[in-house]
């Protein structure tokens, strides 16, 4: 400022400056003495206009710093600036005319150490922890088997080959690269645009969607992973449609796409573990649950095979069902000629009764009154029959001339349908009563030979007759002087002389209590 500042005369004034002279030398030597500074403080109050540039206090524990970042610059931060982060600033001192103030623009800023990097992390995780992103019922379940898997990744690195090779072991996939770069300050928007990109893709596309997602990347120190802790990137993996695994860094290291993703795995290869599983793992499991199958058919067949037998046995044989309905038809047969012989003669004897009273004589006289009774009707009847012909060839001319014969052959063909139509449901009706009358016979001889003791007799019990009696109790047997048993298949005497005749059982039944 000593070009300005000129030292008057003794007893003369001192010089006039204007204003802005003042204030363009006070921007001159401060811009020339700090042309580029870095300086280390705590971000205080922000301001963000609509204009985009960024308005900020730079404060220690005793001076307030102004600085402004321009909207080209504030694009381009790797670190945006949050009240309370600890940071170091980059740029130059300049002054603002218009307030008599100075103020920093700022070029770069950087955290000031891993603790002002862990303070942001947790303040940015308590945020998205608020908003409900980090809840366990927004996790959508990985599917079991996904046709295409996603992997977003650096393409040269070790990460994508272990993945690719862990995936050729267990299950071999289709697996789509999105090349990012995994740190620095390129990696958050490429991992947030690949993330979006994926879902954008429609299934059945040209290029196809994937079923699964894997954000991949090694490990690092908090700086070289700092891209995942964006607030950027968390929110794309938590909209993101597809259901997405993390596996960055190694199992130690956390980051905020971890709490937002819907499964975290330790390490890249754990990623690809969970990916897919173990195809010889499910050729067993499909082998086992394969004999598991034919095992339990074979044992429901033998069962009901065996339960089927068991039927089987209860069962009366056919024979037995179809034997008195054939001893019954035969007996009828034997008797049918003697009744068509006994009617026959019945007819006979009632023809010849009625041809005594009958004479020859007395026939010519009824036939000779009915002659005549005839002919005096045939005299009236013929006038009557012409007069009734002539009436009724009137009324049909009459009427022949109201009629058209395409009306009458219409409604005549319709009549015929309707007539047809209810001669097949009569005849539907009879054949289906008929049927139900047949069924309900059957079912009534059935019933009533399972009732009959004949049929107990053939499971295995037997009537015992004592003198001609039935026998129910042990005295009675005692006293009778011979002892009848009649089976299944005939009886037999004991005490009163030899085997009695086999033959059909008796026709009368036994009183209850004496089968055995």
């Amino acid at each position: 400022m000593s070009d300005l500042i000129d030292d008057p005369a003794p007893g003369e004034n001192a010089h006039e400056y204007t204003v802005s002279e003042i204030s363009g030398a006070v921007k001159r030597v401060i811009e020339g003495e700090f042309g580029k500074v870095r300086v280390k403080g705590e971000v205080g109050r922000v301001s963000r206009p609509r204009s985009g540039h960024i308005y900020m206090d730079l404060k220690d524990d005793r001076n307030v710093l102004s600085a402004v970042v321009w909207k080209g610059v504030a694009a381009r931060l790797a670190t945006q600036p949050e009240e309370g982060l600890e940071v170091v600033a980059t740029g130059r001192l300049t002054t603002f005319g218009g307030q008599s103030k100075y103020q920093m623009v700022i070029d770069d800023i950087r955290p000031a150490g891993v603790g002002a990097l862990m303070a942001m992390l947790e303040k940015r995780k308590k945020a998205l922890a608020a908003e409900g992103l980090f809840d366990e019922v927004r996790k959508r379940p990985l599917p079991y088997l996904p046709e295409v898997i996603g992997v977003i990744t650096s393409p040269s690195g070790a990460v994508i080959r272990d993945i690719l090779h862990r995936l050729r072991d267990r299950f071999p996939r289709k697996v789509l690269i999105w090349p990012v770069a995994v740190q620095g300050e390129r990696c958050a928007p490429e991992v947030t645009r690949a993330i979006e990109g994926f879902n954008r893709l429609s299934p059945g596309g040209a290029l196809p969607r994937p079923d699964l997602l894997i954000v991949a990347r090694g490990g690092g120190s908090i700086e070289d992973l700092w891209g995942f802790n964006e607030e950027s990137v968390a929110r794309a993996a938590a909209a993101s449609e597809i259901p997405l695994i993390s596996a960055v860094g190694h199992e130690t290291d956390t980051t905020l796409i971890d709490f937002v993703s819907d499964r975290r795995a330790p390490t890249p290869t754990a990623a690809a573990e969970l990916a897919v599983p173990v195809r010889l793992e499910l050729l067993a499991w499909a082998d086992q649950q394969e004999a598991r199958l034919s095992r339990a058919v074979t044992l429901g067949v033998t069962r009901r095979r065996q339960r089927l037998a068991d039927l089987s046995r209860a069962l009366p044989r056919p024979e037995a069902l179809v034997g008195q309905a054939r001893q019954r038809l035969d007996y009828l047969g034997e008797r049918l000629p003697r009744a068509l012989e006994a009617a026959r003669e019945r007819k006979r004897a009632r023809l010849a009764e009625a041809a005594v009273h009958l004479r020859p004589g007395m026939l010519r006289r009824a036939v000779a009154d009915r002659r005549r009774a005839v002919d005096q009707v045939a005299g009236r009847l013929a006038p009557a029959l012409r007069r009734v012909a002539a009436e009724k060839e009137r009324g049909f001319r009459g009427t022949a001339g109201r009629l058209r014969g395409t009306v009458l052959q219409r409604d005549l063909r319709r009549q015929a349908e309707a007539f047809g139509r209810v001669v097949a449901r009569l005849a539907a009706a009879g054949r289906g009563q008929v049927e139900g009358w047949a069924r309900r016979l059957d079912g009534l001889e059935r019933l009533r030979q399972s009732l009959g003791y004949t049929e107990t007799l053939r499971r295995g019990y037997a009537v015992v007759r004592g003198d001609g009696a039935v026998v129910t109790r042990k005295a009675a047997a005692e006293q009778a002087h011979g002892l009848e048993i009649e089976f299944a298949d005939g009886r037999l005497k004991l005490g009163g002389g030899g085997p009695a005749r086999r033959g059909k059982p008796a026709d009368e039944p036994p009183e209850q209590g004496s089968l055995f």
